[in-house]
């Protein structure tokens, strides 16, 4: 997992939970199931089977990957609509391509993160570079989902191209750990994606053996999801390995641990951190639209299939 990395951690500014927060308890621990998105990449739904109330900002989470590609093989997404939410696309490994129907979009790899506001609505396609399509190779990223308040739901599109050397690198009080905040904010550190939802996104590194407790606004939620190896989660040590996502209750510190032993091709620990604060408001979701009631639903379909969303833009030829 190339992402962005660090050869001492120890040279970075340190982070710790104050002596007298409270450690919040693991509510839950679930295995995401496996599945296919777009043309047909796999994908783990990180979130699927939690109760809505635990994971309010955010909707739905999918780890692409990790795939090793042989030639012809690597896949995207069709031109598809969004409406009403902010979609935030982590590459880890390999490389993405992305255009929408308003002329944005960009190339994001190793470390990369694009945040699209899609607001009113647009349309978007994600594909892999003709280059990775002939040689085929590692693709493995994150595509994950932040609501948008009924004040914003309708809000003009925007994207955010954050590069793998923006975000803001932090490291437990030991040096066991690397922190990578891609968004939000962590004891104080910014990172540097700009959200209309507040949230707080890290991509956590634990060497084996490591842990961390870090500082966690008791206004936000807490999801750690593991991306790689395996460890525990809470105080009390829960369990945890490739593919789950632990919801935690409310307290002022979080913490990871990482086990001793992990496997031969997967050297530490790799987590996603998410908390966010909750919209609490009515939720109507449907396939790329999120409103806040059916007929906001209906008028998304509506406006989509009268072209009001944006065409597909025609291939320039030379």
């Amino acid at each position: 997992m190339p992402a962005v990395t660090v050869e001492n951690p120890l040279t970075l500014p340190r982070v710790a939970a104050p002596a007298g927060a409270v450690a919040r308890p693991v509510l839950a621990v679930s295995t995401a199931p496996g599945g296919f998105e777009g043309e047909g990449f796999p994908v783990r739904r990180a979130f699927a089977g939690i109760n809505y109330t635990h994971l309010d900002p955010f909707i739905m989470m999918d780890q692409m990957g990790e795939v090793d590609y042989a030639p012809g093989e690597p896949k995207g997404t069709p031109w598809h609509p969004h409406r009403g939410f902010e979609t935030v696309t982590y590459i880890i490994d390999g490389t993405f391509i992305h255009q929408d129907s308003n002329g944005g979009g960009g190339t994001i790899m190793n470390g990369d993160t694009q945040w699209m506001t899609a607001g009113s609505g647009l349309l978007h396609i994600e594909t892999p570079p003709e280059s990775l399509v002939m040689s085929g190779g590692l693709f493995h990223g994150l595509q994950l989902w932040v609501n948008l308040p009924a004040a914003d739901k309708m809000m003009n599109p925007r994207y955010q191209d954050i590069r793998g050397g923006q975000v803001q690198l932090l490291t437990s009080h030991d040096g066991g750990a690397l922190l990578r905040v891609i968004a939000g904010e962590l004891d104080g550190h910014e990172g540097p994606g700009i959200t209309h939802t507040p949230i707080t996104m890290v991509h956590a590194t634990l060497r084996p053996g490591a842990e961390v407790t870090l500082p966690w606004r008791e206004d936000f939620n807490g999801i750690v999801y593991v991306l790689a190896g395996r460890g525990a989660v809470g105080t009390d040590r829960r369990p945890v390995h490739t593919g789950q996502t632990a919801v935690f209750g409310a307290g002022g510190s979080l913490t990871v641990r990482a086990d001793e032993s992990q496997d031969s091709n997967t050297p530490d620990l790799e987590v996603v951190l998410l908390g966010g604060r909750p919209i609490r408001e009515p939720m109507a979701h449907y396939g790329p639209f999120v409103m806040n009631s059916q007929a906001e639903l209906k008028q998304a379909f509506d406006d989509f299939q009268a072209g009001r969303l944006g065409t597909v833009p025609v291939p320039h030829v030379q």
